[in-house]
């Protein structure tokens, strides 16, 4: 396919193709849905880097990171970096919007960069074999799996923690403490993310402990980001529904939750308990200090390449990780009484 294939069927003029290919201002945004429309269903990629087939094959690797404002990701990337650099490779980095397409994205940037490899920093968990078919490197998914998708394991690898169970496990923290109306903050519970992983995770624990799943408590902020999740909880709040602790899916959605409480004349933990996964070195300064469920960050990044490079080098295979979880306690759980 050509971009004039694409302009005859678009109904639009190669000129404007190429425009929206080239994220030019200029394009309406009607023009640029029908053109990417196409682009996506076939797996469009424009040879941007032909004028650079001559030249030697570089020794970089990529990764792309979903999500651009997530401070999660700062330690893991430090580490891929760290470890890249140290088996003779360069790291080069992109950043997208949780609204990306990542796989486009990381297919761009191997032609462009002439990449051995590829590291998903963040990601959908529904890839396909169509979908990834115009990636023509080894590539690693950390942070996430690939739980709602078709991939052979033999196809991908994945350096992740069990996010249903990390869910349950914080839950089951609340449940322990009498705990017995338990609010959950994320993005949505339908989304293909960690999100919709983790809302499984609190849905089975509530089940196991002979709770009803109340939708009241259910908070769809739409993102993982702290704003949204201080705007969503704030308003949630004027419903005044009857809960006693929150477990929030991120440590992000935690920070902006816990604004939104003390606004609301909540004490924490002395009202509402909250808890959260992921261990940014935020929430180690929050007051009180955040009670959550910390990743192992530099060992996500750590083991991402050394698959990845083990592949590139033709020692290894792919492979799947799964790695657990820390408490750390903090001070934000509190007993009901």
């Amino acid at each position: 396919m050509t971009i004039k294939d694409i302009a005859k069927l678009a109904g639009v003029s190669v000129s404007t193709v190429s425009r929206v290919l080239n994220n030019h201002p200029d394009v309406s945004k009607d023009a640029y849905n029908k053109v990417m429309a196409i682009v996506e269903e076939n797996n469009y990629i424009p040879n941007t880097s032909a004028r650079d087939l001559g030249k030697a094959t570089s020794n970089n690797i990529g990764v792309i990171v979903r999500g651009m404002s997530n401070p999660f990701f700062t330690k893991i990337i430090y580490e891929i970096n760290e470890r890249v650099e140290k088996n003779g490779y360069t790291m080069v980095m992109q950043q997208i919007s949780a609204s990306d397409d990542e796989i486009m994205a990381g297919a761009l940037m191997e032609r462009e960069k002439k990449l051995k490899g590829l590291i998903f920093l963040g990601g959908r968990l529904d890839y396909t074999p169509q979908q990834v078919s115009c990636i023509g490197v080894p590539f690693v998914c950390c942070t996430f799996n690939n739980k709602y998708g078709t991939l052979d394991k033999s196809d991908y690898s994945s350096v992740a923690i069990d996010d249903n169970q990390a869910a349950y496990d914080a839950v089951e923290k609340l449940f322990n403490e009498g705990h017995r109306k338990i609010a959950v903050v994320l993005s949505r519970p339908d989304d293909g993310s960690v999100s919709q992983v983790r809302y499984e995770g609190y849905v089975r624990a509530l089940n196991d402990f002979g709770l009803e799943l109340d939708d009241n408590l259910v908070i769809s902020v739409n993102s993982f980001n702290i704003a949204d999740a201080y705007s969503g909880v704030k308003e949630w709040l004027d419903n005044d529904f009857d809960f006693s602790a929150m477990f929030c899916i991120a440590d992000n959605m935690a920070m902006g939750a816990m604004r939104a409480l003390r606004e609301s004349d909540f004490s924490i933990p002395g009202d509402i308990s909250v808890v959260a996964i992921d261990g940014i070195e935020f929430t180690e300064y929050t007051n009180p200090q955040l009670s959550t469920f910390c990743q192992p960050m530099q060992r996500m990044g750590k083991d991402s390449v050394d698959i990845l490079i083990d592949i590139i080098e033709g020692r290894g295979h792919h492979r799947q990780v799964e790695l657990s979880t820390i408490f750390r306690v903090g001070a934000t759980i509190g007993t009901f009484k």
